[in-house]
């Protein structure tokens, strides 16, 4: 799409006035279609225009009548956090049929809705950009019947169609992930973590069927955050004779220790020659062939339910907001698009295509062509399966690298430093090396608390919160010397640093302490790792998504009993230091009526507005509220001072109550999220540092002192990067230890508008509608 030239700037609260925009549910229900419909509907009020529920889906939208309601503010409250579809979804047969598209086409002619929402999977989307293309023909033949006039045809024009892509098996080629798939993986690790339990017990072999007919995604993210010792997926068939392959691996497994075995198979799982593999066929040979006490289990429909998990609400918020943008903004000449997410922007994309590639992907599979069903699948994709071999197709090396990698954890604990141990460990094992493990973070470093980690000493580590390996959030400081010392001591060749910012201030003063000691010039490298998300250098940290979560949860209940009491306002004070990330997303996950955070500075005139805003709410028929605040946000607007404007503002109005989060939030047990992220951040940290060795071994000794032998590893808008402390180092306010410039900032206009405040949305920066088919060579 070209850039059009720059038009006078648009005032969003008018963009949509005079128009009309229904909203639907289709095909299987997936957990976070509500935050989506609740944003579609919320902005596309903001705009002015008015929104309509489609009841049923496509049968809704044929048969019209009581089925394509009006749809209000307060009409979509208390959805965020129910799962499935609050409006309803069928599968359709009329639509599919000409005649019934013509009855919808009828029943949107006559509310004067000319832009569709359609919240669905592949087949929901292909057929609303079916309806559209056959617009003028439907007008054309209802004319003709007498069934509309020409001033009602001119009126309803063109149909502009905009799709979110809502399904669990995360199986559309182009969006990195559907809405549903990460609840439908909290799902499946919450059975997976309790069959581990009772698996070790009784040393069992236990095998998971989980949902994904044509995709394979939920099985191979699941293997990976249970480090499952075998997955079967469609996109990648097993070769010929893996029965033995199978049995040898489960066998080398339990030689290593190990009391349980774990496997997973996505229901479309398939041999080479296309024929189908069963739970009952991998049990039965299990039992057969090994005598392990073999148990499977199919998970089925428990994965479609239960309530959405955060980042579902969020990408359901985010997308809901883009999906109206793009309707607003559409031409007769713009294709149906799909709004996704990639990294963490938000883009639109041409639906058709995407279509494409996905059947693509399935013709691939057809015809034996299985690295390029990979490859078409997507990057995340590729690289989950890249990881997933690295860790399961276990060769230990004859050969020794003579090489000692140390690992520690500093600053707070939080969910996943574990699973990132893991990974580094056995990666480094398979490379060769020997790997340490310290105790205590840099004090235990200093204090010689090292000792040799071998591969069956990090089993299970996936799935345990907090940190295993014990972290401090003690700088090296003055301790500079006794590091130097150890280093040489344990003659230690590379450092990987698992932390928050002190992990980063640390590994910076490590750096600039180069200079004096010749024992520091190793190469180094810090995962982020922090429920404040303030790490410079990545977009997220590992434990955030585990806190967000709780946060989440925590404040679910919250409201439930506001909602029970009426006329309450709750204030929440969340952790994060000087960093509004988790307020900010906990409130949009939330639904909240504010964040206080440090980022974004607040005034008397603010707390006034907030109050004001609190005491028209209780007016309408949702009287709660529910105010976030970071627990640096200010020093002297503390969550008591805020307690009691509020608790005297609101007098013979509302009533508060407060709540302090506090230390809750660093613990649990990890997301889905946190176990695969800190799973291929410590595969990709190590094998980074084995070529940074190669590059800086010199007269038998390796010796690293330039910039970028010390990283930070981050997740930089869609891939993982490798950044020089040097270059970071000028991105950082140390005093309040946060990156100067902050991504999520961008959606706090989200949150206030899903609030109903008249904020202004910045709809300059447009996402510009971007290509999935790549000019294949």
């Amino acid at each position: 799409m070209m850039q059009q030239p720059q038009a006078a700037p648009v005032d969003p609260t008018k963009m949509g006035v005079g128009r009309s925009i229904a909203v639907l549910t289709s095909g299987g229900d997936a957990q976070g279609m509500n935050a989506a419909v609740r944003a579609t509907v919320r902005v596309g009020l903001y705009t002015g225009a008015k929104v309509y529920f489609v009841h049923e889906g496509y049968q809704g939208l044929v048969d019209g009548g009581d089925n394509i309601r009006l749809a209000t503010w307060e009409s979509v409250s208390m959805m965020l956090q129910l799962g499935g579809t609050v409006i309803g979804s069928a599968r359709c047969q009329d639509f599919r049929t000409k005649e019934g598209r013509n009855k919808a086409a009828l029943n949107l002619v006559k509310l004067g809705i000319t832009n569709l929402c359609v919240i669905g999977g592949d087949g929901s989307l292909t057929g609303a950009n079916e309806f559209r293309s056959e617009w003028s023909e439907q007008l054309a033949a209802l004319v003709k019947a007498g069934k509309i006039t020409a001033e009602e045809v001119k009126r309803s024009s063109h149909l502009n169609i905009v799709g979110m892509v809502g399904s669990i098996d995360n199986d559309f080629c182009g969006t990195d992930m559907t809405i549903g798939t990460d609840s439908a993986l909290h799902r499946i690790m919450e059975v997976v973590d309790a069959i581990t339990t009772t698996a070790q017990s009784h040393q069992r072999t236990f095998i998971l069927e989980v949902m994904g007919r044509h995709c394979g995604y939920l099985a191979l993210v699941t293997a990976l955050a249970s480090g499952a010792d075998w997955v079967f997926i469609p996109e990648m068939p097993p070769d010929d004779g893996w029965e033995d392959h199978l049995c040898r691996r489960l066998k080398e497994t339990r030689g290593r220790g190990s009391r349980l075995n774990v496997i997973i198979v996505a229901e479309g799982a398939l041999d080479r020659h296309g024929k189908p593999i069963t739970c009952d066929q991998i049990k039965n040979l299990v039992s057969k062939r090994l005598g392990y006490d073999t148990r499977a289990t199919v998970l089925g429909h428990v994965q479609r339910g239960g309530t959405p998990s955060a980042f579902d609400r969020i990408l359901g918020s985010r997308m809901g907001v883009e999906a109206v943008m793009a309707l607003l903004e559409a031409t007769p000449e713009t294709p149906a698009c799909v709004v996704s997410l990639s990294g963490n922007m938000a883009v639109r994309l041409p639906l058709m295509e995407c279509v494409q590639v996905t059947k693509d992907v399935t013709k691939a599979m057809a015809e034996g062509r299985f690295d390029d069903a990979i490859k078409l699948r997507g990057r995340s994709f590729e690289n989950n399966w890249n990881t997933y071999k690295l860790l399961a197709h276990v060769h230990l090396p004859d050969v020794k690298s003579n090489i000692n990698i140390a690992i520690l954890n500093v600053g707070a604990p939080c969910s996943g430093m574990n699973a990132a141990v893991r990974s580094a460990v056995r990666i480094g094992i398979l490379q060769g090396h020997h790997m340490l493990a310290v105790h205590d973070g840099f004090e235990g470093l200093a204090c010689g608390l090292v000792e040799p980690i071998d591969w069956a000493g990090v089993g299970g580590w996936t799935g345990k919160g907090g940190s295993i390996l014990g972290t401090k959030r003690t700088l090296p400081g003055n301790m500079v010397e006794d590091i130097s010392l150890t280093i040489a001591k344990f003659n230690i060749h590379a450092l990987v640093i698992i932390g928050g910012f002190e992990a980063f201030s640390g590994g910076l003063e490590l750096v600039k302490a180069r200079e004096k000691y010749e024992e520091l010039c190793i190469p180094l490298v810090v995962i982020p790792a922090t429920v404040s998300n303030n790490v410079p250098g990545s977009d997220f940290s590992i434990g955030a998504d585990t806190a967000l979560n709780t946060i989440t949860t925590t404040c679910d209940r919250i409201k439930q009993s506001a909602a029970g009491t009426k006329r309450r306002v709750f204030i929440i004070e969340t952790m994060g230091g000087y960093c509004g990330y988790l307020a900010t997303m906990a409130g949009l996950s939330s639904g909240a009526d504010a964040a206080y955070i440090f980022e974004d500075p607040f005034n008397i005139h603010d707390l006034e507005l907030n109050v004001q805003h609190l005491v028209e709410k209780m007016k309408t028929t949702v009287k709660r509220g529910l105010i976030l605040r970071n627990e640096k946000s200010n020093p002297n607007y503390t969550t008591d001072f805020i307690y009691n404007l509020y608790s005297e503002e609101g007098k013979g109005i509302f009533d508060c109550r407060k709540n302090v989060l506090g230390h809750m939030q660093q613990g649990g047990t990890p997301t889905p999220f946190d176990r695969n992220f800190g799973t291929k951040m410590g595969a990709k940290a190590i094998l980074w540092l084995t070529e940074k060795m190669k590059e800086c071994y010199r007269h038998g000794r390796i010796f690293a002192n330039t910039p970028d032998s010390a990283c930070v590893l981050g997740m930089k808008k869609r891939a993982l990067v490798f950044q020089s402390f040097a270059e970071l180092k000028d991105q950082v306010d140390f005093e309040h230890r946060i990156p100067k410039a902050q991504w999520w900032m961008r959606l706090r206009p989200i949150l206030k508008i899903l609030a109903k405040y008249k904020v202004h949305l910045d709809t300059s920066e447009k996402a510009a509608m971007e290509h999935v088919i790549k000019k294949r060579a």
